[in-house]
């Protein structure tokens, strides 16, 4: 596929008002290809996105984790973490476990189905990954990833 750059993607006739706005909507443009890439993904496996990011954080942390703490996590906000649990325990992905010490806190366990689950995904996430960006090199990959890094550090300090 040809290299094309935003203006020409989007139909663009004049230039973009900035630099930051240029990079600004690249970074969207990307993130919303890559986003619908893994939704495809995800829902061949009566998965969501969101729902695929809590079994990888439960899966990763090895033991039951508090809700509140999953939701820190996650990749992208998710306002209503209560109700994705919920769809996770109805599909038997999850369960949930109240705190003896302090019944606020509920701790959430990765079911051994949704074990297996995520083991079947892994290698068509793999390959994935690989078809999206896999034709960048290991140097401009950590290129890309410190300076998006770079990028978030600026709203670290300010966040709503």
């Amino acid at each position: 596929m040809p290299h094309t750059n935003l203006r020409q993607e989007l139909g663009k006739k004049q230039p973009f008002d900035s630099l930051e706005q240029e990079a600004v909507l690249n970074i969207l443009r990307t993130s919303d290809i890559f986003h619908n890439q893994f939704g495809r993904l995800f829902r061949e496996f009566g998965l969501t996105p969101s729902q695929y990011n809590v079994l990888r954080i439960l899966r990763g942390e090895g033991k039951p984790m508090p809700s509140l703490e999953i939701a820190d996590r996650m990749v992208q906000v998710v306002p209503a973490i209560t109700g994705l649990i919920d769809r996770l325990q109805a599909q038997k992905l999850v369960n949930r476990k109240r705190c003896t010490a302090d019944r606020r806190v509920v701790f959430i366990e990765i079911t051994s189905k949704a074990l297996e689950l995520l083991k079947e995904l892994d290698e068509p996430d793999r390959n994935l990954h690989r078809k999206l960006i896999g034709h960048l090199s290991s140097d401009e990959l950590a290129e890309l990833s410190r300076l998006l890094e770079k990028a978030r550090t600026s709203l670290s300090s300010c966040k709503t």
